[in-house]
């Protein structure tokens, strides 16, 4: 009979393999299903969010030091620390008590014993715990809010340490989730009324219409709603550069690096299902996932394309929306694993990245049409930088004003961009521009 996994082993095999593979496997935790399944998750994105403190805490209460410590085992005392002082819903026995039989059943009674003694000396210690002490201040600020150094660099110095502080630690909050109702299945009276029959809590935007902040997503997939096409999650945020490249219905459009589709069926819905779009990813794996959530959504009107837009050439349509790959520092909330995987060198490769995608998405636009260039970073050298730089080449293109568009307080003083910052707008940190290519 095969053993039952429980949330806890789920949660170390994932961190094992973030470890081991400097990526997440969202097949380990879609093993596990309802309470366990976002048990899981919060482990395992809590402890990424604040894995420099957490190894810091082990540094000082064990005599193996982190970077030898068996993986496994340091993957239980880690989630036996996250328990004991972020999850309010463990009591501190049942903290200590799991991880020690956790550790005997992975590693042995060693290892079982050695799990018990540092927890329990650090249950001993909490009213009181140890705080970073490092002379380095950019160490030390990175280990007490669980960022990588060369961030906090960048961060303090762009926005001076008082803010840079605010954005990380809204960046170790768990996040909220926004669902955007598909109007092609629904409207918004009827959804309203699910969600309030569902008994869920939610608040709706008055940015955008369509969107509802809700703090869970537990209740929503177990009703099978993203399944049935009613709602997907989409943070308002990531609604902006769908609403300024304003799609009309009998318009041609493509939709580029469009992975996992949630804008392709935004654009459809604002489209009325009338005219084309062509959803064009790089990725044979993630344009099935395309494929999948516009079946599932109705988005009648798109076709999808495995394709490297700077290599293959596309006929000219009226409307182009590049949502370009990015550092994502602006989504570190609810991808704490990018904050570990990303580095300066990256910041490098993918604003070149970005320039070449600009590029050939610029001769896919008829002459009177938009292209609409988006990333989901708050570092200038993929945003701003990036489109002066190709207006110097293009001088067929120029910025439009988004002030119809967007709320004022996410635009430029010029109004022609938009940029969400976390712990300012409480959203994800989004950028994003209208071109318009002159006749």
């Amino acid at each position: 009979m095969e053993q039952t996994l429980t949330a806890r082993q789920a949660s170390v095999n994932a961190l094992n393999y973030f470890e081991e593979f400097k990526k997440t496997d969202s097949k380990i935790l879609n093993k596990l299903e309802g309470q366990d399944r976002q048990q899981a998750n919060e482990y395992v994105q809590g402890i990424l969010r604040r894995r420099s403190y957490l190894d810091f805490l082990i540094s000082r209460y064990s005599a193996v030091a982190v970077d030898e410590m068996n993986l496994q085992f340091k993957n239980i005392l880690r989630i036996g620390l996250y328990d004991l002082l972020f999850m309010d819903g463990t009591p501190d026995y049942a903290a200590v008590n799991e991880a020690v039989e956790l550790a005997k059943t992975m590693g042995g009674s060693r290892s079982g014993d050695l799990m018990n003694a540092i927890l329990r000396r650090v249950q001993r210690d909490m009213p009181n715990m140890p705080r970073p002490d490092f002379e380095d201040r950019n160490k030390l600020i990175a280990t007490t809010f669980s960022h990588p150094e060369w961030l906090v660099k960048r961060w303090v110095a762009r926005f001076g340490e008082r803010e840079a502080f605010k954005l990380m630690q809204h960046n170790n909050q768990n996040p909220s989730y926004y669902l955007r109702m598909n109007g092609l299945k629904t409207n918004d009276q009827n959804f309203r009324l699910r969600l309030s029959k569902a008994d869920i809590d939610f608040e709706e935007s008055n940015w955008l219409p369509g969107y509802y902040k809700v703090s869970t997503l537990q209740k929503i997939r177990s009703k099978g709603w993203f399944q049935k096409g009613f709602a997907q999650v989409q943070d308002i945020a990531a609604g902006f550069a769908p609403i300024i490249l304003n799609p009309q219905p009998g318009e041609d459009v493509y939709d580029l690096c469009a992975a996992p589709g949630t804008k392709t069926i935004m654009l459809c819905d604002l489209m009325n299902n009338q005219g084309s779009i062509l959803a064009v990813d790089i990725s044979a794996e993630r344009i099935s996932m395309i494929a999948e959530n516009v079946t599932n959504y109705g988005a009648e009107i798109v076709k999808v394309q495995r394709a490297d837009i700077t290599s293959e050439r596309f006929k000219l349509v009226d409307a182009v929306l590049l949502d370009a790959p990015c550092t994502g520092t602006g989504v570190l909330s609810k991808r704490a694993d990018l904050r570990w995987r990303r580095s300066e060198k990256d910041l490098e490769e993918f604003s070149s990245q970005q320039d070449e995608l600009l590029d050939a998405a610029a001769n896919m636009v008829k002459r009177g049409g938009r292209l609409v260039y988006s990333t989901c970073s708050i570092e200038p050298e993929e945003n701003m930088e990036r489109i002066r730089k190709f207006l110097e080449t293009y001088d067929n293109f120029e910025l439009e004003n988004l002030e119809d568009y967007l709320p004022e307080e996410v635009l430029a003083d010029d109004g022609k961009s938009y940029q969400t910052l976390p712990h300012v707008h409480k959203c994800d940190g989004h950028f994003g521009v209208l071109l318009r290519r002159k006749v």
